[in-house]
């Protein structure tokens, strides 16, 4: 069995999850409308956020962090796919933060400027809805990376920003945030102890074992949550006794 694939998950997306987005016009000619992938993968994306989300348990989380092994991995469209999903199978409000302060690449996914967004609201007290758009569906915003940030790192652990995921936490129903990978920053970390928990995202034949389970344990070392893990890019099929240990 090759080390890149020994890895097991509580929750599993076996789709080419990296398709790229099919953009549908609006009667005005905005290109706003997205479709995140195919109809197989809008169904793993469903499955993902019963999984995480719509669980019926009494600590189901409600501020989630999305974070890749390593760059490339796919993390921001498999976020980006589970809150189109949320959104599209729950009345409640969805937010989709892009705290990727070094590359964000959110806003691109869905057809809207990076203009004012997370970091600019790190450096003012503003409402955070004011920093924050609608995009498609209705009910599904999106808190754009906003101004790139040399001194990311720091405002990511600053004292603000923890007032602004709980400030999220009390002005929408469910937050889902598109951290760095885990591999090379330790912002994925740091959003993991203001949260619920941390979905990991694997790139099949790429991400090795051994890199998985030393995230998982520093993870699980700094008190972070480990909800599961998306194998990504998945193209055959792998027993799924081998996603159960993490």
């Amino acid at each position: 069995m090759s080390k890149n694939l020994e890895i097991l998950q509580q929750v599993e997306l076996t789709s080419n999850l990296t398709n790229a987005p099919r953009w549908s016009r609006e009667a005005n000619g905005n290109e706003r409308a997205c479709q995140l992938g195919d109809q197989a993968t809008e169904g793993e994306a469903l499955r993902l956020v019963q999984n995480v989300f719509l669980a019926s348990r009494a600590d189901s989380p409600r501020v989630v962090v999305f974070s890749a092994i390593d760059s490339g991995n796919g993390c921001s469209l498999v976020c980006a796919q589970a809150a189109a999903a949320l959104a599209s199978n729950v009345t409640g409000s969805v937010c989709l933060v892009d705290a990727n302060l070094r590359t964000p690449s959110l806003p691109e996914l869905f057809g809207t400027t990076n203009h004012y967004g997370l970091a600019d609201s790190l450096r003012n007290t503003s409402p955070i809805r004011d920093f924050a758009k609608t995009v498609r569906p209705d009910n599904l915003w999106l808190l754009s990376c906003g101004s790139l940030a040399a001194d990311s790192s720091l405002l990511l652990n600053s004292e603000l920003m923890r007032a602004r995921i709980v400030e999220l936490r009390e002005e929408f129903d469910y937050v889902l945030v598109d951290s760095p990978p885990l591999s090379t920053f330790s912002d994925g970390v740091v959003l993991g102890r203001l949260s619920d928990g941390v979905v990991l995202v694997l790139e099949a034949n790429s991400t090795r074992r051994e890199a998985a389970m030393r995230v998982a344990e520093d993870l699980r070392a700094g008190q972070v949550r480990v909800l599961g893990a998306v194998l990504n890019k998945r193209t055959f099929p792998i027993p799924d006794s081998l996603y159960r240990r993490l």
